[in-house]
């Protein structure tokens, strides 16, 4: 009988201690990413903003990939071999599965490329390729119409990821709500304007995400954004504002990074409406206003002035321009030998984006002492982007990153004349020696004569004045103390597979 109390008493003091055991600490799975806009689409032939491409860098993958120092390295394809001067070839890796299960294979790469150039927001990215030709499953050969020098840098961007032709068939009008890629995340559920859900790709070809989900947050306001990553909320905040860097640096659970990006902010004039479509209108504005006063009042010493369209550095900036200085005598003179002595009212366009507001705001005030009576509309992101490719505004406020980090894509989009509208000329300008300029940088493969295209082609905009060179900015960013590897891209699209946390 005692043997039995005795066996009795140990089994319930081990009931006892095991059951009075601190529980494991739970492991954090899932990273929250705050962002300021939402997608517009996940299609990336239906779009080419950024809120888009920071959620899609993370489903799909290029052939190419472009790392975080600007190299190019192999993504879908383990290399490539240039042909002729319009031919390269491409070796797919072998083994990669979309998200339906379906088999990566050089069909898809072609159907890609096909689909992207009938697109009409993305189609200049390619618009240079003539044929892509299925050698067999794993291997392919992209040719252009003529020479294209920056084509590679092309085939990295967002816009190049690669799309099962099967789930866009199935998908149809809705597949940019249903997207399907080969990346290290799948798509879960998107509920507009609050978050994009992501789950962990456990079938991916290469080193899987560290954390299972990943919650893409829409916080369009960016102080509470910046609230929400102090109270940890959010454990990665996007684009944290001028004014919150020292909140955010100071804060010990919190760490700050910064890194030169390739983006560039400017007040675009739409030059196929009066007045703006008189040059002397344009110059007046840009002599009329102190664009360092407006950067030191909003950015805080984030970034710099701009001179010109392209950032530093971008291969084929043109460092030697001249900025607009404050010249209000100059300003009114050139409005009066427009025909308006008086000024006018005009309206000036900005989405939902603080930054941009004030901006507007110190713009008006400066405006109004030349004349013009500004009249500023803020107006919801997705309708901004429509509404501007559509040609309805006035003036408006926008950004552009160059995202391949070569000239042509900082300009083509945005000035040549056949990219009006939704490629990226919201300003409708057209200059035909621009235009004749920006088709040789593209075309020649040689360096020099290229940047000798690019410097002329920028001096001449700078003149023409389509734009008030406002901003080359900076990527800024918040996380919790207890983030790790992350890392910021200079086009501001930033993996997120290797983000994990501290134990």
């Amino acid at each position: 009988m005692k043997f039995k109390h005795i066996i009795a008493l140990i089994s319930i003091m081990f009931l006892f201690l095991t059951g009075c055991q601190p529980a494991a600490p739970q492991v954090k799975d899932t990273l929250v990413v705050g962002m300021g806009g939402d997608a517009v689409s996940l299609d990336p032939h239906a779009t080419n903003d950024q809120p888009s491409s920071r959620v899609g860098r993370q489903i799909y993958e290029t052939l190419i990939v472009q790392t975080e120092d600007l190299q190019l390295v192999p993504g879908l394809a383990t290399s490539w071999r240039q042909v002729d001067d319009l031919t390269f070839e491409f070796t797919l890796k072998q083994g990669v599965k979309f998200h339906n299960g379906e088999v990566l294979k050089a069909s898809d790469v072609k159907f890609t490329i096909d689909r992207a150039l009938k697109s009409a927001f993305i189609g200049h990215i390619v618009g240079q390729i003539e044929s892509v030709n299925v050698v067999s499953d794993y291997l392919l050969t992209i040719k252009t119409k003529q020479p294209f020098a920056p084509l590679l840098t092309h085939l990295a961007h967002p816009a190049m990821s690669i799309l099962n032709e099967k789930a866009v068939t199935d998908g149809g009008e809705n597949y940019g709500l249903n997207p399907v890629g080969t990346g290290p995340f799948k798509f879960v559920s998107w509920t507009k304007l609050d978050s994009i859900v992501l789950t962990r790709n456990d079938d991916y070809h290469g080193t899987k995400a560290k954390v299972k989900d990943v919650t893409f947050k829409i916080v369009t306001d960016n102080t509470v954004r910046t609230i929400q990553l102090e109270t940890g909320e959010l454990d990665i905040a996007y684009d944290i504002q001028a004014s919150d860097v020292s909140r955010v640096s100071g804060n010990s659970e919190l760490k700050l990074l910064r890194g030169a990006n390739l983006s560039t902010t400017y007040i675009g004039f739409n030059v196929e409406k009066a007045p703006f479509n008189d040059v002397r209108v344009r110059q007046a504005i840009n002599y009329a206003l102190d664009m360092n006063a407006v950067v030191n009042a909003v950015y805080l010493g984030v970034g710099a002035p701009a001179k010109g369209p392209l950032g530093p550095n971008v291969f084929g900036a043109n460092l030697d321009l001249v900025e607009y200085a404050k010249n209000v005598d100059r300003a009114k003179q050139l409005l009066a030998d427009a025909g308006f002595p008086n000024g006018f009212t005009t309206t000036l366009w900005t989405n939902e984006n603080q930054a941009r507001v004030d901006i507007a705001e110190i713009v008006q005030e400066q405006l109004a002492a030349i004349g013009i009576e500004v009249k500023i509309e803020v107006v919801e992101w997705s309708k901004y982007l429509a509404d501007t490719a559509a040609g309805l505004h006035d003036m408006f406020i926008l950004g552009w990153t160059t995202v391949t980090a070569d000239a042509d894509y900082g300009l083509f989009a945005l000035f040549h004349s056949s990219a009006k509208g939704t490629a990226g000329n919201r300003t409708f300008y057209a200059n035909a020696r621009v235009d004749e300029l920006l088709n040789i940088g593209r075309t020649t493969i040689d360096a020099n004569a290229r940047l000798a295209a690019y410097k002329e082609a920028q001096q001449i905009i700078r003149d023409d004045a389509p734009w008030i060179f406002t901003w080359t900015g900076e990527n800024i960013a918040g996380t919790r103390a207890n983030v790790v590897g992350f890392v910021q891209h200079p086009a501001g699209h930033h993996k997120l597979v290797d983000v994990t946390f501290n134990k």
